[in-house]
């Protein structure tokens, strides 16, 4: 068995809303293995982007426990939790969340620079992700120069840049035209195949079907877990 990278042990979200209380997450228990790439699908309210934001660390569990690697992260304090998010999460959004003001090296470069100890070849590992993207020739452009798979490129190499337990990546594909998707789907797989651990967020059948595995989630439980490839040969 992988070691866990992710691990949510009966993790509970409940809102308040007025005098009443919705379970956002009912008591969700998964664990996602170094270099696995999952698909988490399910329709809308069914839990997704709550799971998302505690994934990500940008919200807590009500009750539960979750883990990355090995380290119990619900209990944290903030600042810690912030910390914590910068080093081990990789995001990549719908929306790309690149910085207008700044150019495609210093939007791949943002992570590093909040975080306590920047690695001293930082600006050269930015450079080596974009040309692994093939956007070594657009450095010094700004987001709007670029089309939206160049962009999403970009945000995927921002969440490489600090070499993080878990690439999240909500929706990645839903601003793309098929074509630019496939593309982007071939890098997330390429990523896979060299031991990256994946957590794709998607309601869309087909772009889920290229994980290796589907959480499906329905009104705020796991519905199921299914197979749907065999691990790639290069996967840790």
């Amino acid at each position: 068995m992988k070691p866990a990278v992710a691990e949510l042990k009966d993790v509970r979200r409940v809102y308040q809303m007025g005098t009443t209380e919705v379970a956002a997450l009912d008591g969700i228990s998964c664990r996602f293995g170094q270099g696995e790439y999952w698909s988490i699908m399910g329709t809308s309210g069914s839990g997704k982007s709550t799971l998302l934001n505690i994934l990500g660390c940008l919200d807590r569990a009500t009750s539960g426990s979750y883990s990355i690697r090995g380290r119990e992260v619900s209990t944290l304090p903030d600042d810690e939790l912030s910390a914590l998010r910068g080093r081990e999460i990789g995001f990549v959004f719908q929306s790309y969340n690149l910085v207008p003001q700044l150019d495609v090296l210093e939007n791949v470069l943002v992570p590093l620079q909040y975080r306590d100890d920047p690695p001293a070849d930082a600006e050269e590992r930015a450079m080596q992700l974009l040309r692994r993207v093939g956007l070594a020739e657009r450095v010094h452009h700004r987001p709007t120069e670029l089309s939206g798979g160049q962009q999403q490129r970009v945000a995927i190499a921002r969440a490489l840049v600090g070499d993080p337990a878990i690439i999240l990546a909500d929706e990645a594909t839903g601003n793309l035209d098929s074509k630019t998707a496939l593309e982007i789907l071939d890098l997330f797989d390429e990523l896979h195949a060299e031991g990256k651990t994946i957590l794709l967020v998607t309601h869309e059948p087909t772009v889920g079907a290229r994980s290796e595995r589907t959480l499906r989630l329905k009104d705020g439980k796991v519905l199921e877990i299914r197979e749907n490839r065999a691990p790639a040969p290069g996967a840790a």
